[in-house]
Formats: structure tokens, sequence, C-alpha cells
């Protein structure tokens, strides 16, 4: 004959009761989670149990779960963006999603994008000819600044020296809409373009050009 105490085996028996209400929640909670691509966390799926099970469970309660679980909707990182309003004066967009050339140094277009390395941020400044895509000049920083806008515009104009008449193309980023930068291209005869303000296709030729790169991992393998 067992010699457990009563209470023990009472406090099991219940324990084990517990348990199994547990599982059930466990397994709903999953099932809400993956059914919903990853992307809810612990508070959505506290309303999704109350309002679609009928389950009005702590969210608190829901939080340990899906820690205990691994259950870790991803995290949103803003994205770089050079648009910080109107800094300076914003050109008109010349190209209007023409994006198409006859001859070299006829349409160039730049922006800025920015890479993440568990070390931390790359801004990458490029300059791309529309009429076969090349890259004529860029610039790496680990932070955008006016610096890196110049260094890029350096690399470019002495490699070119003849860019009467070209089209420049950008959004209208702070960097753009500088008086420096302005006189610059100005000097060489060059007409600044801009994308409409927060209008992204107006210049997806070179948000293309930005996916492409970190689709393939280009710039990565190349650090």
């Amino acid at each position: 004959m067992s010699k457990l105490p009563r209470s023990t085996f009472f406090y099991t028996k219940s324990k084990g009761g517990l348990d199994k209400k547990n599982e059930y929640l466990i397994e709903l909670i999953k099932d809400i989670f993956f059914e919903n691509k990853k992307r809810y966390g612990y508070r959505r799926i506290a309303l999704a149990l109350k309002n679609e099970h009928s389950l009005t469970v702590n969210h608190k309660k829901v939080k340990r779960i899906m820690k205990k679980e691994g259950l870790f909707p991803p995290v949103r990182r803003s994205k770089y963006r050079s648009c910080k309003g109107e800094v300076g004066k914003v050109a008109p967009n010349v190209i209007e999603r023409n994006f198409k050339a006859d001859r070299p140094n006829q349409k160039w277009t730049t922006d800025v994008t920015e890479f993440r390395f568990p070390w931390g941020k790359v801004y990458l400044s490029p300059i791309l000819d529309m009429f076969n895509g090349e890259i004529v000049s860029y610039s790496v920083s680990k932070h955008p600044s006016y610096s890196q806008t110049t260094d890029m515009l350096n690399k470019a104009f002495s490699r070119n020296k003849d860019l009467k008449g070209l089209i420049f193309h950008s959004d209208q980023g702070w960097q753009y809409q500088m008086g420096n930068y302005q006189n610059r291209l100005s000097e060489l005869e060059i007409i600044q373009s801009m994308s409409r303000k927060g209008n992204c296709l107006d210049n997806s030729i070179m948000e293309n050009f930005f996916g492409l790169m970190k689709k393939r991992n280009v710039f990565r393998s190349s650090i």
C-alpha cells in the first residue's frame, strides 16, 4: 500500500489537470501565431483568444508562454529616409519617370540606402547612369553626411569632364536641397531633377537597383 500523503496525491492530480489545460492553451497560441505569419505579439494573441475562442487569458501569461516557446514576432526596423522636409530649394521633376537614355551621361540618378550588419550600419551613396545601369561612382560611410555626398560627386566629376546638359535626378533628400550641392551642379551646367515628395516610384530605377543588391547580398559579400 502506497504511503503517499493524501495532500500530495490531490496536489499532483490538480497539477496534472492544469498542465493539460496549459497544453491546450499553448497549442492555441501557436496556431494563432503561425496562422498570422508570425506577426502577432502577445497582446494581439490574447485578444484573438478572447474573440475567436472565448478564452480570457491575461496577456502577461500569454507573454510568458510565447517567450518559453520561442514565439517572437519580427522586430520592425525603421528604414533610412533622407527626406526631412524642405531644408533648401526643391527642384522640379524633369525626369517624370522616363528612365530611358540614348547615350551615357545623359541621365544620372542617385540616392542613399542603409545596410545593417552585426557590428552596425553602413550607408551607400551611388550614382547610376540610366543609359546602361552602370555605377558612375559611389561612397560608403558609417553615417549619412554631406561629406559622403561630396565624395561621391568628386569621384564622378573627376572621371567625366563634359557633363553639360546632363539631367541628374534624386529624391528630395536634405543633401540634394543644399546650396553647395546645387551650386556644383549648376557650375557644370547640369540640370537637377527631383522626385515628388513621398513618391518612391519617381526614382524606381534606383530603388530597383538597391532591391537587387540586397536580395543578392552583393554589397554584403564585398565588405
